[in-house]
């Protein structure tokens, strides 16, 4: 992959790149980083400036495998220079040598979401329409795509690993690579990564991350860890604070920012991480938790007591989850067992959802469960009508999260190997307020805890206990009584409990019993 003009003279050339960037001197900083990445001369004074954003390391000498800018501030020009790479490596560098005829070369352009795709394909299609010497290339344009003369093809997409599936990716830039979420994946970063590498060594092409940092993880936390400050020709890490990348904001403005909260500036505007987000569960013991031997769903027994824990949804937005589970052992040494998590999926009826999980917590034995304390009213005359009686959580999601980790730290608790449980428990997300209390949430590269918050209250209300196991307390151990041919199960006692307590009511004062008082 070699440039046929290279990328420096292309960002002041008015008949190039420097026809939509315009006034190049508030970009001077992103001009010298992309010159130290592919190589090309720098002067004493852009030296200094390089190696302040690259932690004090050396140029490179030869066009860097991957380019990191990261973390980096808000407002400080990331999209474009994504999109003005991405132009740069489509249309100004001969490709000939990597293309056999009918072959087309893929510029991929991975953004975190729709909106910012369209942003981005908009800043890749004034950067060719405005220059003279570039709009002539333009073959056709798509809705995600651009297709230019001697096939090669920007392509502008949300983030997925299904990305580089059959295509010859001359390069791929990846924006805000800290914010990409996949529903399938709790690691999207690393697994968009890992499936466009072997189509990039086999092209000889180009990586390029850029963002603003968030948590103190992730691939762009790891290359940061890693790479920064350190010689290499092959990883080339650049980070930096808004003000040096953007010289034209406003410090009133980040200083407003700053005072307001320290922490969050810091990752937005500073070019650092937020150091008040961390993960809620590490993955050792996520991972430690998950039995693979045993099947998805457990099969009631009589001889255990269960806990439900339902989070409703109006069947719009969010998954409508119930997970059943029971306790063994007592509180101090004993171990949480999911015995099972479902999941409705939007769109659906809450009603026939709610009769299906009634039915379901009655085969376990269960006439009461417990769930999310802010659930619609509609959720318990639901339930009601179903025969089980939904009781609202005393304690809200977050402190019911930090009740049932203790469970993860001991290796107390059993997990089905469920995937979409498993991604969210390890998206799951612990910040640190001004005040020094933690609350536990969904992140922004999550999105939904539903089947986290079944399993983890169920976790937590079957911690606190509840009915005797085996219900001795009403009947008395089974084999004390004489003459019985058998043990009652946990249903039948239950059962029977309901019947005697049926009777007093309607008997207009009769006997009650006894264990009822």
């Amino acid at each position: 992959m070699t440039p046929a003009i290279p990328i420096a003279e292309a960002l002041v050339d008015r008949n190039l790149l420097g026809a939509a960037l315009g006034d190049v001197t508030s970009w001077r900083t992103w001009h010298v980083v992309l010159k130290a990445a592919f190589a090309e001369h720098l002067d004493v004074e852009e030296r200094a400036l390089f190696a302040l954003v690259a932690g004090g390391r050396g140029l490179p000498s030869k066009r860097v495998r991957e380019l990191w800018a990261g973390p980096i501030g808000r407002r400080s020009g990331k999209s474009r220079t994504a999109a003005a790479i991405a132009v740069h490596i489509a249309a100004l560098t001969d490709h000939r040598a990597r293309l056999v005829p009918g072959e087309i070369g893929v510029v991929a352009v991975i953004a975190a979401s729709r909106d910012q795709a369209s942003v981005v394909f908009g800043y890749i299609r004034g950067f060719l329409q405005e220059a003279p010497l570039l709009a002539g290339q333009i073959a056709s344009i798509g809705r995600d795509e651009i297709m230019l003369r001697g096939d090669v093809c920007i392509s502008v997409v949300t983030n997925s690993f299904r990305v580089a599936r059959g295509m010859t990716l001359l390069a791929c830039v990846g924006d805000e690579i800290s914010y990409w979420r996949d529903e399938t994946s709790a690691q999207p970063d690393v697994e968009t990564y890992r499936a466009v590498l072997p189509s990039l060594v086999a092209s000889g092409g180009m990586w390029v991350g850029i963002s603003t940092g968030y948590r103190r993880a992730g691939l762009l936390f790891q290359k940061h860890r890693e790479h920064y400050g350190r010689d290499g020709d092959d990883v080339l890490v650049v980070s930096g604070a808004t003000e040096q990348f953007n010289p034209t904001i406003d410090p009133a403005l980040i200083a407003k920012a700053r005072a307001e909260d320290p922490e969050a500036a810091e990752a937005e505007w500073g070019g650092g991480w937020r150091r008040d987000i961390a993960a809620f569960l590490s993955d050792h013991d996520i991972d430690a938790a998950v039995d693979h031997d045993r099947p998805l769903e457990l099969r009631p027994r009589s001889d255990l007591v269960y806990t439900g824990f339902a989070d409703p949804s109006g069947g719009r937005h969010d998954a409508y989850c119930l997970a059943i589970g029971h306790f063994e052992g007592t509180q101090a040494d004993g171990r949480f067992v999911c015995d099972l998590v479902r999941g409705a999926q939007a769109p659906f009826d809450p009603q026939v959802v709610t009769r299906g999980y009634a039915e379901l917590l009655q085969e376990f034995g269960l006439s009461v469960v417990t769930g999310d304390a802010y659930a619609a009213e509609w959720v318990e005359a639901a339930f009601r009508d179903a025969g089980v009686t939904y009781q609202r959580s005393e304690k809200p999601k977050s402190a019911l999260y930090l009740e049932a980790q203790t469970l993860f730290a001991r290796g107390a608790i059993s997990l089905p190997d469920h995937p979409v449980l498993l991604r969210e428990l390890r998206l799951l997300e612990r910040r640190t307020h001004r005040s020094g209390k933690d609350s536990v949430d969904h992140g922004l590269r999550g999105g939904h805890d539903d089947f986290a918050n079944a399993v983890l209250g169920c976790a937590a209300c079957a911690m606190r206990g509840g009915y005797s196991q085996n219900l001795d307390w009403i009947f008395g151990p089974d084999d004390d009584v004489a003459g019985v041919a058998r043990a009652l199960s946990i249903s039948e006692k239950q059962a029977f409990a309901r019947q005697q307590m049926y009777q007093y009511c309607i008997s207009g004062g009769g006997t009650r019993p006894p264990w009822s008082y």
